[in-house]
């Protein structure tokens, strides 16, 4: 595993011990900070035992930090960090030993390639749980020795190392079974300490890269006491065993090198680029008005900062380079020239640069104006008129530009003791927005002035135009038509005009006059104008309409003569026509007629010479007519010599009749049928003559009570038009009725017989048409087939053609349908019907209805948390199943699909990206689909932690005193990640305590007697849920000025089962009763304190792991006894069945020797 992270500094270089900067070639960075580098890897060990004892490969998880720089300059002095990360050493030895300790351990780096070792030192306060010899780094050659030119460091103590027996040592001081160098007890979790190599970077272009000794000779076989990493384990049994361990850095004996064995670290070289540096900005600025300072940087860097400096004294805060170009605005607060310079400090390629100093010229701000603008509010056109603007403070120079509404008016004027003034003549009426801006000149700013509105009028003098016509006049008859202009010493001339037209030319006006002769050529009403067009200085007018009535001259009258024409004899009721004739027939006018001197109707209208007047008489009598004329235009009235007409009452009228007609529809040729005709009112009296087709028919038949009947045999067939005439008697009219039609027709023959048959297909599919064929034999006869499934119409009547009548029909249902065919003969055959046939209908075969499947799963989950999975199968009608899969591999069975959704509750066992995909798989009538995966990120649940104190119940003020705290999880395995907090009554007592292999423990002396209530918090880590103690108590009491020094002596039993019961028991000297003996295993409490009573605390203890368990016992001391600590002793413990198990090998005791620790 690699973990990175920044450094916020870089890390300083040693050189001859003293703690110095990076080298510096200039004010630029030599090298990028530091980058941190964790790389996780396993040691891959080799054991063997110094009797030529080949033990069994062990494999450590460890793992190298580096802290390096990502880049540094060629030639430049840096320094890298390295150190191993933490081991742990095992308590269970080979052969179901127990192991004391690792002891001459020595961990080696290779020096990187390209550069030189300036020096190397060990960083303090970096170790933890190291005992022996003080840790040091030294340079060696391939054989372990000191040597100013060795290619390697190492990290050992005063170089004392393991012997390798069949492989030999690395080194001068080696030795197979002595304790020397670097020391760890066993159980406990240590670290080397890191070291600073300083080094001087070799050629740009190059690399620098920090390595495990692992290129040398076989230093990366497995199995070399040139290893990376070597040491001696001494194991406790007696008289003791020496093993020593050859580490690389490999995952398996057979595998080749890890990450452990490729560069933990990769340094680039780079090479340092001259800078220049230019002030680009302008040359001069204004006090008060913010300007730009740029400062162009080259070649283009890839970062930096430049710093601006007015004289030295730097302006503002450095400014970053981007595309080689830094700007900083800035505002002069003081006027002269300033020598303006800019730094750029440099990055990691790029080296620092100051520019030339440029001068900048700092003038006064100039002192702000006001224009004010003096216009008069009006003016007449083409006359001249004064614009003033006076400028304040008053200043002479610079110009004033005034602007008619945006356009400039004339040119600048220049300024005078604060004035500028412009004489100007408007060429345009109306009004005008006047403005004025100043340009300022040394010392003064510009300014506008707010705009001015001056009306310009016009300069000519108005006119009024008037109109003097006759009010009639005769076409071709000339008139005058005048127009009168005031004022009468107005110039210009008129123009006269009927009806929108000009009439003549322009007539010039004189003494305020001008008159037109003018001739109308056509009849009428004419609206004359006259449009007066002004000469210089004055203005020109209309006058107002006036109508002239035009007509042409009147004619001479023609005279005229009427005359009448009357019926003799008229009968009241009755009307006739009384007719006047006037000579000339083309004279216009009307005629009013009338009788005995009264006139009758209206006027008539002259259209030709005549004039009729239809009339009726109401009384009978003489009638004396007579016609008046009245003449139109150019004709003279005249009247018509009277005429008489002899009116009578008219004599009496005859009844009106109806006479309507009954008929048959039809008829047969040769059959008679009755014809009769209805008179109304039913006592008319007269004849009927009955007629066909407009002949008579028979003879007339008398009227009887209204009715007249005749008897008729037609003798041809066809359509017959009967109508029936009344001849009316005296007092009656008579009447006809309208007209009825008789079809007739010649008798029937005899129908034809005709068969039907039917055919159909055996089968038939719903929803596809088949033919259904009726045959008719004959095959003349006419008709049509209903065609029918068991009994129901099925379409419309089909007509026979040519003896066949054919249906296509779709069945809409299956099953077996009886279908018939019915012949419904024409006129001259007989209907028959066709035997049933039987068409099988079935159901096409379904066809698969598509589908889509959706995946919803949740974004995160943990192992052990049931979460649901949804597939959503889309119709929500589909059938089937969906098998839910995780990364490929099928979770829990099929879930049925109900109303379109699966749900799966799964719970996963395995932290890490969970690609999560649903198959559908479909029941009969859909399509199989499958959802696009979905990604669940699994987590591990943290797991519940449980913490007990192990802690004396006596203990004595001013002496030390071990706490401890237990802490494993919920499955009851040993937590080996966080802190633990001790308090005393709810205070913290020490710092936070790292777990180790399931404990914590704290070394702490009370300040008070009495009885301290003592707890323990568990912060919690990765995994695992932080936790608290339960409370104890500890009764602390002063010691007495004389307590007997104690002697604590462990007795445990050479050998035990796991999960059987054993007896620990502890003997402490000259106490009889009083204190706690507090049993240990290696570094962890076994249990509770066990009070001490005759002088002896025992313990029955069960073991839950097999091999070596170092057990030593603490006293806590008494009223009166000083607490002490037995020496370890170790308990073999063999699994259940026989034989024993360790955690770095396996074999029996006899294949070794005993010899005694430290030979």
């Amino acid at each position: 595993m690699l973990v990175r992270r920044s450094s916020a500094v870089v890390v300083a270089a040693l050189v001859g011990g003293v703690l110095v900067a990076g080298g510096v070639a200039s004010a630029a960075p030599t090298s990028s900070p530091a980058v941190e580098n964790t790389i996780g890897f396993k040691l891959g060990c080799d054991g063997y035992e110094h009797l030529a004892v080949d033990i069994a490969d062990v494999f450590h998880s460890t793992g190298a930090t580096v802290s390096a720089p990502e880049k540094v300059v060629a030639g430049s002095t840096f320094t890298y960090r390295v150190q191993p990360n933490v081991m742990s050493v095992p308590t269970g030895g080979h052969a179901g030993r127990s192991v004391g300790k690792w002891t001459r351990l020595k961990y080696d780096f290779d020096i990187p390639a390209g550069v030189s070792l300036v020096d190397a030192q060990v960083v303090a306060g970096t170790s933890s749980n190291l005992s022996g010899v003080t840790p040091s780094v030294i340079r060696i050659n391939d054989g372990g020795s000191p040597d100013g030119a060795g290619t390697h460091l190492r990290i050992s103590g005063n170089n004392q190392t393991a012997d390798s027996n069949n492989k030999g040592g690395n080194g001068p001081s080696a030795s197979k079974n002595s304790d020397g160098g670097i020391e760890v007890g066993a159980g406990k979790t240590f670290r080397l300490p890191a070291i600073d190599v300083t080094v001087v970077a070799g050629a740009a272009g190059s690399t620098v890269q920090p390595k495990l000794r692992a290129t040398d000779g076989d230093s990366g076989a497995f199995n070399s006491p040139k290893n990376a990493f070597t040491f001696l384990q001494y194991e406790t049994l007696w008289p003791g065993y020496w093993e020593r361990y050859n580490c690389s850095p490999r995952d398996s004996s057979g595998g080749g090198l890890n990450a452990g064995g490729q560069a933990l670290a990769t340094v680039n070289v780079v090479s340092q680029a001259a800078t220049t540096t230019a002030v680009t900005s302008g040359a001069s600025a204004t006090i008060g008005q913010s300007t730009d300072l740029v400062a162009q940087v080259s070649p283009v860097p890839t970062g930096g900062t430049v710093q601006f400096k007015d004289g030295g004294t730097d302006i503002g805060a450095p400014v970053a380079v981007a595309n080689g170009v830094a700007t900083l605005p800035h505002t002069f607060t003081a006027a002269g020239d300033h020598s303006i310079t800019a730094v750029y400090d440099g990055v990691l390629e790029f080296l620092t640069s100051t520019s030339p100093a440029r001068t900048v010229s700092v003038a006064a701000a100039d002192v702000q104006t006001t224009t004010a603008l003096t216009v008069p509010s009006s003016a007449v056109e083409q006359t001249s008129v004064a614009l003033t603007a006076n400028i304040s403070p008053a200043a002479d120079g610079g110009t004033v530009q005034f602007k008619d509404g945006g356009t400039d008016i004339g040119g600048p004027i220049a300024v005078t003791a604060g004035a500028a003034t412009l004489d100007h003549t408007f060429t345009t009426t109306g009004s005008h927005s006047i403005t004025a801006v100043y340009s300022g000149t040394a010392g003064f700013g510009g300014s506008t002035a707010q705009a001015q509105t001056i009306e310009i009028s016009s300069s000519a003098l108005s006119t009024t135009t008037t109109l003097q016509v006759p009010a009639a006049a005769i076409t071709g008859s000339a008139v005058d038509l005048t127009a009168t202009v005031a004022p009468n010493n107005a110039v210009g001339s008129v123009q006269f005009k009927s009806n929108g037209t000009a009439i003549g030319s322009p007539v010039t006006v004189s003494g305020g006059t001008a008159t037109l002769s003018h001739s109308f050529d056509a009849a009428g009403a004419q609206s004359v104008t006259a449009d007066f067009t002004a000469g210089a200085g004055f203005v020109s007018s209309s006058a107002s309409a006036q109508t002239v009535t035009v007509s042409d001259p009147a004619p001479v009258d023609v005279e005229t003569t009427t005359s009448l024409s009357v019926p003799a004899t008229a009968i009241t009721g009755a009307a006739v026509d009384l007719t006047a004739t006037v000579a000339p027939n083309n004279a216009v006018g009307s005629v009013q007629f009338k009788s005995n001197g009264t006139a009758i109707g209206s006027p008539v209208t002259v259209s030709g010479g005549t004039a009729t007047l239809s009339h009726i008489f109401d009384a009978a009598g003489a009638q004396s007519i007579t016609a008046d004329f009245t003449a139109g235009a150019g004709f003279v009235s005249s009247s018509a010599s009277a005429q008489t007409v002899t009116v009578s009452d008219p004599a009496p009228v005859d009844v009106e009749t109806t006479t309507s007609l009954s008929v048959p529809a039809t008829a047969i040729t040769g059959a008679a049928v009755d014809l009769t005709a209805t008179v109304a009112p039913n006592n008319a009296v007269g004849t009927v003559q009955f007629k066909s087709n407009g002949t008579a028919i028979g003879t007339p038949v008398a009227v009887s009570a209204g009715v007249a009947t005749l008897s008729h045999s037609f003798d041809a067939a066809g359509a017959q038009s009967i109508t029936a005439d009344f001849t009316a008697g005296a007092g009656f009219v008579s009447s006809s009725a309208s007209a009825q039609t008789v079809t007739v027709s010649d008798p029937a023959p005899i129908d034809v017989e005709t068969t039907t048959s039917l055919s159909v297909p055996a089968t038939a599919i719903t929803g596809a048409a088949v033919d259904l064929t009726a045959t008719v034999a004959p095959n003349n006869a006419v008709g049509t087939v209903q065609f029918k499934s068991n009994g129901t119409a099925i379409g419309s009547p089909v007509t026979v053609s040519g003896g066949t009548a054919t249906l296509s029909h779709s069945f809409d249902v299956a099953g077996a349908q009886s279908v018939t065919a019915d012949f419904t003969a024409g006129a001259g055959f007989v209907s028959s019907s066709a035997s049933a046939q039987t068409v099988t209908v079935s159901d096409p075969a379904p066809v698969d209805v598509e589908t889509t499947t959706s995946l919803s799963v949740p974004a995160t989950a943990t192992t052990g948390a049931a979460v649901d999975l949804t597939a959503t199968v889309a119709p929500n009608n589909a059938v089937g199943t969906v098998q839910f899969k995780s990364n490929g591999t099928a979770i829990g069975s099929p879930v049925t699909v109900s109303g379109g959704t699966a749900t799966l509750s799964h719970i996963f066992d395995a932290a890490g990206a969970q690609s999560i995909t649903a198959d559908f798989t479909a029941g009969s009538g859909f399509k199989n689909s499958v959802a696009s995966a979905k990604s669940v990120q699994v987590s591990v649940a943290d797991q519940e932690s449980v913490v007990e104190l192990n802690i004396p119940t006596d203990a004595k003020t001013g002496v030390a005193t071990d706490l401890w705290a237990t802490v494993r999880t919920s499955s009851d395995d040993a937590v080996g990640v966080g802190t633990v907090q001790f308090y005393d009554g709810g205070v913290a007592i020490g710092g936070p305590e790292a777990v180790t292999a399931g404990a914590a423990g704290l070394s702490h002396t009370f300040t008070s007697a009495g009885a301290h209530s003592i707890t323990a918090v568990y912060s919690g880590g990765a995994g695992v849920v932080g936790s608290s103690a339960q409370a104890r108590t500890v009764n602390v009491t002063d010691p007495a000025p004389s307590d007997v020094t104690t002697e604590t002596v462990v007795t445990v039993p050479a050998d035990g089962v796991v999960n059987k019961s054993v007896t620990l028991s502890a003997t402490v000297s000259s106490v009889q009763n009083g204190g706690t003996v507090q049993f240990m295993d290696g570094d962890t409490p076994i249990g509770d304190a066990v009070p001490v009573v005759n002088g002896i605390a025992a313990l029955n203890h069960t073991f839950t792991t097999t091999g070596a368990h170092s057990i030593s016992a603490i006293y806590s001391g008494a009223a009166g006894f000083t607490g002490s600590t037995s020496a370890a002793h170790a308990i073999q413990i063999k699994a259940a069945t026989g034989g024993g198990t360790g955690s770095l090998g396996s074999g029996s005791a006899g294949s070794s020797d005993f010899l005694p620790f430290g030979s």
